[in-house]
């Protein structure tokens, strides 16, 4: 005998305690022959509240695709440049898969959608900094290439001094002697092995904290998409 939930009016099978579609606790009556009130059973399962994570499960399946999203968003990967999208669609993959194999419940809210995003974005943008900077290092010890990365830094420092130096002279502003000076102290700095390092240090840094923003948001769409999916067709 199917009952019909009283939130999303979708059939729940006889003995089940939530409704499949929406989650919603059903209560269940029964009734020997000639009583008229019946009594509640109890509940036979647990049911998971929607905006909690089970965080075992979770876990596993954000490392499972954080690892394979950060490498592909180090800066060692030749596909770096779409790191934002990867980390987007590994958190709503994580997000689906844990709704698929969730038990009580069958869907989640955007909010816990969003913190298994976050973790997933930790991870990957953890992996990504730890692959960048090792294969930084690795290319400049281990393959001797310390030369051509000084001379290639050099070169980008330069460029960006003269297009610097370009758009100030447009502008005409300020002493032009004290502006050439901090403007060549400022490149002694950035040429530095400390300034190089900083500089690139920062740069992983950001693409970390992009890395994580966006996973964020792809687990909170992953939970809404996976809503929709399972909201009752009328």
């Amino acid at each position: 005998m199917e009952a019909i939930c009283q939130r999303c009016h979708q059939p729940v099978q006889d003995g089940n305690t939530f409704c499949p579609a929406c989650g919603l606790p059903q209560l269940v009556y029964t009734a020997d022959a000639g009583t008229v009130p019946g009594q509640p059973e109890r509940w036979s399962e647990a049911v998971r509240d929607a905006s909690m994570v089970d965080w075992k499960p979770a876990m596993r399946l954000a490392c499972l695709l954080a690892i394979p999203a950060g490498l592909l968003s180090s800066a060692s990967s030749p596909v770096s440049f779409f790191g934002i999208f990867w980390m987007a669609a590994a958190a709503a993959w994580a997000v689906a898969l844990y709704v698929r194999g969730g038990e009580g419940t069958a869907w989640i809210t955007t909010g816990a959608g969003a913190r298994i995003g976050l973790v997933t974005g930790l991870i990957a943008a953890w992996l990504a900094f730890s692959a960048s900077g090792s294969a930084l290092f690795v290319e400049r010890y281990a393959m001797h290439h310390g030369a051509q990365i000084d001379g290639e830094w050099k070169n980008r420092v330069e460029m960006s001094q003269q297009m610097t130096a370009t758009w100030q002279a447009g502008l005409g502003s300020g002493d032009v002697a004290q502006v050439k000076d901090l403007r060549t102290q400022v490149q002694a700095w950035m040429e530095s092995p400390w300034g190089h390092a900083g500089i690139e240090v920062f740069g992983f840094a950001i693409n970390g904290l992009l890395l994580v923003f966006f996973a964020v948001g792809g687990g909170a769409l992953g939970a809404r998409m996976t809503a929709r999916m399972r909201r009752p067709q009328l």
